[in-house]
């Protein structure tokens, strides 16, 4: 079945750096645009990055441009997400998913989605 684990979320201090992965299993991974989305408590889910199929193009929100960075190892069926420079409002958890289409910022374009990662930053 399909399976999307997300890792390497933690504690961390401002400043820090974290690298999440999410391993994909159950579909064909090169297929699928993927996405990072993240919800802080109390807060809508929102989007975080996204990259596309061939991993040719990356996309960000602003609140994290600069900061972070998508990648994806087809061959592991593995995306990662890079975060540098943590803030305390990106604390969070936070989820990767997969889109059968082109990359989007929108939640209802991905079809499967992974159970999450806490992120916590701390001062």
């Amino acid at each position: 079945q399909v399976q999307l684990v997300e890792s390497g979320g933690g504690s961390v201090q401002v400043g820090g750096s974290l690298r999440l992965s999410c391993a994909a299993s159950g579909f064909t991974f090169s297929r699928y645009a993927m996405g990072w989305f993240r919800q802080a408590p109390g807060k809508e889910r929102e989007f975080v990055a996204a990259i596309t199929r061939s991993g040719g193009s990356t996309y960000y929100a602003e609140s994290v441009k600069g900061r972070f960075t998508i990648s994806r190892d087809d061959p592991k069926n593995t995306v990662y997400l890079q975060m540098n420079s943590l803030k305390p409002e990106d604390t969070a958890v936070y989820y990767c998913a997969a889109n059968p289409a082109a990359v989007s910022y929108y939640q209802r374009h991905y079809d499967y989605w992974g159970q999450g990662t806490q992120v916590t930053v701390s001062s």
